[in-house]
Parts: structure tokens; C-alpha cells; sequence
């Protein structure tokens, strides 16, 4: 039996490998799309040259304040958050009949203010109640679920004229007030 001579394994050329996996890492950054926090959207008004002070009478706002502890003062009372979707429908809803709220709910706003210390959390989470309330009563005011109201088109011309009179009707208006700095607020109470 002959024995056969083993032959030597060829070497490879390893020098273009870097150059392969240096264009699959260029090529992985440019497609790869990084997801990033935006943030909340909240459409501003336009900056105004003149601007004046609205005198709005005191039974028109609505007052929520959430202290630094995450805890609601509505109206100088304490509330649960469960309790706060539907008082906010019956202060803009009231049109005048109880003379201690809202004459209509075009005149009615609600003023949330925050302390420094408020966790972002409980912020959302009063916004997201709030905007729940005018979407309800939007929605009622159609005739319509919230699910369908939330399914209305801008783009086709009797939806989106629903969208407008629903808004006419109860016009959003939240004013979110400089939070007050918990800090202030205990100087104020030591030197009483």
C-alpha cells in the first residue's frame, strides 16, 4: 500500500476579510434607523407682537395642581386621579347652570400646575385625562364611540367637517402653568 504524501493546507488571503467587514459595518450604519425619544407634541400658539393679558372671570378655570408627592389638588381640594376625567366634563359641560362654574364651554379652561418635583409620569398621565375628557365630549357631542371619533379623516370632507364643529363646540383649552419650584414653596412656609 502506498502511502500518499500529505499535502500542505493552502493559506488563505485574510487581508481583504478586514476590508469585507469594514464595508458590512459602513453599510450597517447607513441603513440601520435609531429609534429616538420625541418628546410630547404639543402644537404652541404663534408668538404675538402685542401681547395683552386675558381677563378671564376665576368660575371659567378649572384649577389642577399636582404637588411634588404626585398627589392632585383640584379646585383647593384634594382628588383621586380616578375622579378627575369626570369632573372635568362637568365643569365644561356646565353652561352656567351651577353659577360657581363654567358659563359655556368656550369660556371654560382648565389650568393644570405642576411643583419641579412632579414625576413625569403623573404629568402625562393628567394630560392624557384631560385630552380623554374633550374627546369624550366630542365624541357625545357627534353622536359617535371615542373609537370612532378617533378614526375620523381630515382628509374626507364630511369628516373632517365633523372634526371642526366638534372642536367649535368644545374647544381644548388647557393652560399648563410655570411649575412652581417646591424649594420657593418651603422658604415661604419657614419664614411664615
Amino acid at each position: 500500500m502506498l502511502k500518499r504524501k500529505k499535502k500542505p493546507a493552502p493559506e488563505m488571503n485574510a487581508s481583504s476579510m478586514a476590508d469585507i467587514a469594514f464595508l458590512l459595518l459602513i453599510f450597517f450604519l447607513m441603513v440601520t434607523t435609531i429609534a429616538s425619544d420625541k418628546g410630547i407634541s404639543v402644537l404652541l400658539p404663534p408668538k404675538q407682537e402685542n401681547q395683552e393679558d386675558i381677563k378671564i372671570n376665576q368660575k371659567n378655570i378649572f384649577k389642577i395642581q399636582i404637588n411634588s408627592s404626585d398627589r392632585l389638588l383640584v379646585e383647593d381640594e384634594p382628588m383621586d386621579i380616578s375622579q378627575l376625567k369626570e369632573k372635568v366634563k362637568e365643569f365644561v359641560t356646565n353652561r352656567g347652570q351651577d353659577p360657581t362654574s363654567s358659563e359655556s364651554p368656550a369660556k371654560a379652561v382648565v389650568s393644570l400646575k405642576t411643583d419641579r418635583g412632579t414625576s413625569y409620569e403623573m404629568y402625562i398621565g393628567v394630560l392624557d385625562l384631560l385630552k380623554y375628557s374633550y374627546t369624550e365630549l366630542r365624541a357625545e357631542f357627534l353622536g359617535i364611540t371615542v373609537e370612532k371619533y378617533n378614526s375620523l379623516d381630515k382628509k374626507i370632507a364630511e369628516e373632517n367637517d365633523m372634526l371642526d364643529r366638534s372642536r367649535v363646540e368644545y374647544p381644548y383649552q388647557v393652560s399648563d402653568a410655570e411649575p412652581t419650584d417646591i424649594n420657593d414653596i418651603r422658604k415661604t412656609l419657614n419664614t411664615n
